[in-house]
């Protein structure tokens, strides 16, 4: 699909490409047919953020935010102020008047923090002189005030006030993985969250808002890359060297261990799980995503899924891109996306497997392991593949070429399309081909009529 538009794509350095992954031009179900590319950056497009049901904002390596209408791709307003690249983005939803406004919070290298009008473009707050650079950003819509993490956690209300701050021990080169996301977790007039799997507690019974660390978890072995809420009792961290944990968000207990290994299916065919020598960049978990039961993990350039409930692999693929994931998600209709470092963004469909009598495709079959607490210890039981219940397949459906560099991440708009940007610094907005031509023949008829013409 679209190759004929935008040429094939070559490979990343020395990187071979799967067969079993290339699924030619005819992709029927795969509705991204159609494409609009957004020009506007000239450095690495890192951050994408929905604003409503029509706007979005994006952000990167130029300092610069622009905020887009993703029906038309007009780009709307400039925000311009950081000097550096921004480094996290969010939006921040307050009453203004009687009705509800949404404001975006960037953080940038610069050591600034800033409240932008994405309607009018103004900067209508700023704190500067900072002691770090902010890596995360974190809204608290019910107590309506806002965190941002860096070397320090600081807490402010909607005016930018700092409430209150604590400070991590730790160098700034280990924040900025650990600091990729943030967990909240609600306990009854107080909260809590998970930041670098320490505990802390925003203490709002005292005169003055403290915070303090309460609880430190330190059950994996390796820098901690991804960390999701998955519902109300459960969140989940990852790890550099393919640790899966889930953990009780009351009393922070370990509910599940999984530690993903990709290895290759033995000569007989039947793949069993080794503890091997494994390249780090193959195991590591750099992002996840949950709907509340399933979890969606990348690990390396293979996608694995978990069901967070049933404490059970659902389906995985060792190879599914080229380079390493970036970003994945589950769609609304229960398929999975994701994007890679090779440029692209594939979207994926679980599939049951064929019965045991039949042959099972070939390129499918990876190394994973799954265990207990045990597990970590030597001497942990192996596991064969097709002992696994319920056990399902990622079948490739669809794969968007476009981008001509690393797709960093996507944000979905529903029936109204799909955004990605990337290291090319171009944005991408791809459409349901059909009901855009439809919109289209429809507006004409419109038109037409008003004019007089029917």
């Amino acid at each position: 699909m679209l190759r004929w538009i935008m040429g094939g794509r070559g490979s990343q350095g020395t990187i071979e490409k799967s067969a079993a992954l290339c699924i030619g031009e005819e992709q029927p179900k795969n509705c991204f047919t159609e494409l609009q590319v957004l020009k506007g950056h000239f450095d690495i497009v890192r951050f994408l953020v929905q604003i409503d049901d029509f706007r979005f904002a994006s952000a990167g390596d130029d300092g610069m935010v622009l905020v887009w209408n993703v029906e038309t791709g007009e780009r709307l307003v400039e925000l311009r102020g950081h000097t550096q690249q921004i480094t996290a983005m969010t939006t921040y939803t307050f009453i203004k008047g009687e009705r509800p406004h949404t404001a975006l919070i960037t953080a940038s290298s610069d050591r600034t923090l800033s409240l932008w009008d994405p309607d009018s473009g103004n900067r209508l707050q700023t704190v500067s002189d900072l002691h770090s650079s902010v890596k995360c950003l974190l809204v608290l819509d019910h107590l309506d005030v806002w965190l941002s993490g860096g070397n320090e956690l600081c807490v402010w209300n909607r005016d930018f006030q700092l409430k209150c701050k604590t400070v991590h021990h730790r160098d700034a080169g280990t924040l900025t993985a650990v600091w990729l996301c943030m967990l909240v977790v609600c306990k009854e007039s107080n909260v809590s969250w998970v930041v670098d799997l320490v505990i802390f507690k925003l203490n709002l019974s005292e005169a003055e808002m403290s915070i303090l660390a309460i609880h430190h978890l330190a059950d994996h072995q390796d820098t901690i890359r991804s960390l999701i809420n998955i519902n109300n009792e459960l969140f989940a961290s990852g790890s550099h060297i393919g640790e899966l944990i889930l953990w009780d968000t009351v009393n922070w207990t370990i509910q599940a261990y999984e530690h993903i290994l990709w290895e290759e299916p033995a000569g007989d065919g039947q793949s069993e799980v080794r503890i091997g020598q494994q390249k780090q960049s193959e195991m590591s978990i750099q992002h996840m995503y949950s709907d509340g039961e399933l979890i969606t993990a990348a690990v390396g350039s293979g996608l694995y899924v978990y069901n967070a409930v049933m404490k059970s692999i659902v389906a995985y693929r060792k190879v599914a891109h080229d380079s390493d994931i970036l970003h994945t998600e589950l769609l609304d209709n229960g398929r999975v996306m994701s994007c890679s470092e090779d440029g692209s963004i594939r979207i994926w469909e679980l599939q049951d497997l064929p019965l045991a009598a039949e042959p099972a495709s070939t390129g499918f079959f990876g190394m994973f392991g799954t265990f207990g607490r045990s597990g970590k210890q030597a001497g942990a039981p192996t596991k064969k593949l097709l002992e696994v219940p319920g056990l399902r397949s990622l079948e490739l459906i669809g794969d968007l070429i476009g981008h001509s560099g690393a797709v960093q991440m996507f944000v979905s708009f529903g029936v109204k399309g799909l955004v990605t940007c990337s290291a090319d610094h171009l944005l991408i907005v791809w459409k349901d081909g059909k009901r855009e031509s439809q919109l289209r023949s429809l507006a004409l008829f419109q038109k037409l009529e008003q004019s007089g013409g029917l």
